[in-house]
């Protein structure tokens, strides 16, 4: 398979460090650009960076909303793939703020179907979610199931990517894959996520608010499974299709916090509170579409994932932390 050319927006986030660098270390080119926002610690987002950096990949500050920046990348670096990761996450806060989400999620993602208007061929992969199936009872949730009934502001800037994308590729042949991640979680996660933030306070001693009595149930998919499963996605390049990607074995919130736990050898002060709006109670991923497309297996367990996540907790972010208030108190 000869090698790619991968641009990934959001490449300072999440997945997107993840992702880039497995493409860059089995060889395809990768660039890659971020806006650097607060929505979380911006330094975890810098530090993503320099570790990319290290490794050879660029990543450029740019908003997605200006669509000559995109169109820049795409002419200089002969991109023949868009991994297009970078919105604004969170369910609850897309009930605060939902303009954050318009101008991210749905400005931004119009704007990058026009970039890839004038780039005829390149292949575009881009991150829907789980919340799109909103308030669906049936269980697991399979690809054709409906879709029209999303339970947070969030779920429904995801639902309209996926309707503009296939408006897109009817109208201009634009390659677009969706990918319906399920919570996923890992070292250099998201600090906003239920394990990252329970973590610290397990570790602080102060209370965790846990929303239905730790009923809800969320299927946990270890990051490099969702990183094998992106890129099964970006080499199949389909030209219109969509793939759930989670770990089709969904845990309890109060089964993280017992694993958590018992890992960290310490209890939680646990402050229960009622579920929130927007929140739904169990994602639970039918893969066996992914299993048969994209030979999508994950293969770490709830106890391996955050015992890996834990490690690079106390080793690293605990540690750079403690680094940085040092450096601003002298």
């Amino acid at each position: 398979m000869s090698p790619k050319r991968v641009l990934v927006t959001g490449a300072a986030g999440f997945i997107g460090f993840h992702t880039a660098l497995a493409l860059k270390a089995r060889g395809d080119f990768v660039i890659g650009c971020d806006l650097f926002n607060d929505y979380y610690d911006p330094n975890l987002k810098k530090a993503r960076a320099e570790l990319l950096h290290q490794q050879g990949i660029e990543v450029q500050k740019v908003d997605i909303c200006h669509p000559l920046a995109i169109e820049s990348l795409l002419a200089s670096h002969e991109i023949t793939h868009v991994l297009h990761l970078a919105a604004q996450a969170g369910v609850r806060h897309s009930m605060e703020h939902p303009e954050c989400y318009v101008h991210s999620n749905l400005n931004g993602f119009i704007h990058i179907l026009e970039a890839l208007k004038r780039f005829p061929g390149v292949k575009l992969i881009y991150a829907s979610s789980s919340s799109v199936y909103g308030t669906n009872s049936k269980i697991p949730f399979a690809e054709t199931d409906p879709t029209d009934h999303p339970a947070s502001f969030y779920g429904a800037t995801k639902k309209s990517n996926e309707i503009a994308a296939a408006s897109y590729h009817h109208i201009y042949g634009i390659p677009c894959t969706g990918l319906r991640y399920f919570t996923v979680y890992g070292p250099w996660g998201r600090p906003d996520m239920a394990y990252f933030s329970f973590t610290r306070a397990i570790l602080q001693g102060t209370p965790i608010p846990v929303y239905g009595e730790g009923k809800l149930e969320r299927d946990f998919t270890f990051i490099d499974d969702i990183v094998a499963g992106t890129i099964a996605a970006i080499d199949l390049g389909a030209p219109l299709d969509i793939f759930n990607l989670g770990n089709c074995r969904p845990q309890s919130v109060s089964e993280l916090i017992q694993q958590l736990e018992m890992l960290l050898e310490k209890k939680a002060h646990i402050e229960f509170q009622p579920m929130p709006r927007g929140d739904v109670p169990i994602t639970y991923a039918d893969i066996s579409k992914s299993q048969k497309i994209l030979n999508f297996e994950p293969k770490t367990t709830l106890k391996e994932g955050l015992s890996h996540f834990i490690d690079w907790y106390l080793s690293h972010y605990v540690s750079a932390k403690t680094s940085a208030s040092l450096q601003e108190q002298r």
